[in-house]
C-alpha cells in the first residue's frame, strides 16, 4: 500500500508507472493480459515489494505494530513509509510533491479504463482526496489508516498506530531511509526492468 513510493520508483509517468500502480490488483500470470510496457511496471511492483519485505529495517518497523495489527503490520508500515517520503520529498525529487501528484492524477484519470475494476474506485478516491500530498501530515496518515479499517480487513487500531508513530518517529524514519536507500540503489540501473524480468518469478 505504499502508493507514493511505487509511483516515485517508476521514475517516469507512463504505462510502466500505470502497471506499477496497479500491481497489487494483478495476480499471478494475469499480467500476461497487459501490453509489455504495463507488464514491466507490474513486474517492477512485485520486485519492489520483494526487496522491501525482506529488508531487516522493514521487519523492525513491522514489529513495532505487530501487537495490534499482526499480519497487517506491513500495510501500516508501508503507509507510514509513504509519510516519510512525502515529508522529505524534496530530498528525492526535483519537482514539488504537488506538481508530481497532479501529473500522476491526470495520467491515471486519462487511463482509468485500463485499470482493474477493483482499483478504479480506490484510484478515484485517492485522487479526490489527494492522498499523495495527504501522506505528508500526521493527520493525513490517521485519516488513511481509518479509511483502510473501514474498507478492508485491516484492524481498526488507529490510535495505537498513531501512538507508535509518535513514540518511535525517529527510529521509523531511520528504518524508512535504510529501506528506501536500498530500493533506490537496486533500481538505479537503466536496464533494471530486463534484470527483473529475467530474475523474478512472475507466477507469484
Amino acid at each position: 500500500m505504499n502508493v507514493l513510493a511505487h509511483l516515485y520508483l517508476s521514475r517516469t509517468i507512463d504505462e510502466s508507472m500505470l502497471g506499477n500502480f496497479m500491481g497489487d490488483f494483478v495476480k499471478g500470470n494475469q499480467l500476461n493480459l497487459y501490453p509489455e510496457s504495463i507488464r514491466q511496471g507490474i513486474i517492477l511492483h512485485r520486485q519492489i515489494d520483494s526487496i522491501t519485505d525482506r529488508h531487516d529495517s522493514h521487519k523492525q518497523s513491522r514489529d513495532r505494530f505487530r501487537e495490534k495489527y499482526r499480519l497487517h503490520s506491513g500495510i501500516v508500515v508501508d503507509i507510514i513509509y509513504d509519510h516519510f517520503l512525502a515529508r522529505h520529498w524534496e530530498t528525492y525529487h526535483h519537482e514539488t510533491l504537488h506538481d508530481f501528484a497532479q501529473q500522476v492524477y491526470a495520467y491515471i484519470k486519462q487511463n482509468d479504463s485500463r485499470l482493474p475494476e477493483r482499483l478504479k474506485e480506490m484510484a478515484g478516491f485517492m485522487i479526490r482526496n489527494n492522498w499523495l500530498e495527504l501522506y505528508a501530515t500526521s493527520k493525513g496518515i490517521e485519516w488513511v489508516l481509518s479509511g483502510m479499517a473501514h474498507r478492508t480487513s485491516v484492524p481498526n487500531e488507529v490510535a495505537f498506530a498513531m501512538a507508535v508513530l509518535k513514540k518511535d518517529y525517529k527510529q521509523l524514519n531511520n528504518e524508512f531511509e535504510m529501506v528506501f536507500t536500498t530500493l533506490n540503489d537496486s533500481l538505479r540501473n537503466v536496464s533494471f526492468h530486463t534484470v527483473v524480468e529475467s530474475n523474478f518469478d512472475i507466477q507469484t
